[in-house]
């Protein structure tokens, strides 16, 4: 494992090709991830994952999805999620909690058992962003509730059931993507709370979490850091790791993102710099992953020992 780079890719079909496989070989992604784009079927997608771990000889090699349900459902060419979002789960949650457990954990489990059918072993679940009203429909109804207390306990239900399936998971847009008010993927969202509002609210649902890994949030926290949003900010990462205490992996939102301005290269050294361990690349343009992967460092020994303390819970 210790000659892998710290970084994840995506690619751009149901099978890898000649050209991926030779990109995968030469500079050996930590993880790869996957996108409705390369799902047409159980097995087709078995196959392709089986292919992926083959190169590694790695039974347990990270291969990650955003199956959150929803409108984000990247198995929809499998199963169709809509009306389970986590707003639904949200409401269920405060309304009855037996009712709550039995549908949240039965959602979990067929999630679970979908993954492992499919090869997956991270779900980048849960989205732990608080629902704020006036905010950008990009979190909206992917968010369980505008109360951070709700949010927090749900993220603890799941993670720890995907933890018992032996599915790793990635808690996110830490440390609170919820009062952006537009979408990263296409704007740089500005907030403006300062920081005793945001402890109290959006980073509150970040605390105590028992999740492997953590996606970073491509926003400005204005007044902490008028210039760098979350992935490219040493005090907002300072901040993640010493006011909140998440103490596992780090994993950048997608660097392809518009939110994320300017040259790729620099974006990517400059992720590295600030603080997060791994940078993750999805639009699988060969290009530009090269950039990723040549301006990706080895995995270093922090890396490397809680990947390993995320293998231990594959079986």
């Amino acid at each position: 494992m210790n000659n892998r780079r710290s970084f994840i890719v995506g690619i751009k079909s149901t099978k890898l090709s000649l050209r991926e496989i030779n990109f995968i070989k030469k500079y050996k992604p930590w993880g790869i991830i996957l996108f409705s784009r390369n799902i047409k079927n159980i097995k087709q997608t078995f196959k392709l994952t089986t292919s992926i771990r083959k190169i590694f000889n790695d039974k347990k090699y990270p291969i990650l999805i955003d199956q959150e349900g929803g409108r984000v459902n990247r198995l929809k060419n499998i199963i169709s999620f809509d009306n389970l979002t986590s707003e639904f789960f949200g409401k269920k949650y405060i309304k009855n909690y037996d009712d709550f457990k039995i549908y949240y954990k039965l959602f979990i489990d067929k999630t679970s058992y979908l993954l492992k059918s499919i090869g997956v072993n991270i779900n980048t679940v849960p989205v732990l962003d608080l629902r704020v009203r006036g905010a950008s429909k990009i979190i909206g109804d992917r968010s369980f509730s505008k109360q951070p207390d709700v949010v927090s306990k749900i993220g603890n239900y799941c993670v720890e059931n995907f933890h018992e399936n032996g599915i790793g998971t990635v808690i996110k847009h830490i440390p609170g993507h919820g009062h952006a008010k537009v979408d990263s993927h296409y704007y740089t969202p500005v907030i403006n709370k300062d920081l005793e509002y945001l402890k109290k609210k959006d980073f509150a649902t970040f605390k105590k979490k028992k999740s492997f890994f953590a996606m970073t949030a491509h926003v400005i926290f204005k007044k902490i850091d008028k210039e760098n949003t979350v992935t490219q900010s040493k005090k907002l990462i300072k901040i993640i790791r010493n006011q909140i205490g998440y103490k596992n992996l780090l994993i950048s939102d997608d660097l392809s993102m518009k939110s994320i301005k300017g040259d790729l290269k620099k974006n990517t050294i400059k992720t590295f710099n600030a603080g997060c361990n791994l940078v993750l690349h999805c639009n699988a343009k060969y290009r530009e992953m090269e950039i990723i992967g040549k301006n990706s460092p080895l995995i270093d020994k922090f890396i490397l020992k809680k990947t390993s303390h995320f293998y231990k819970i594959l079986r």
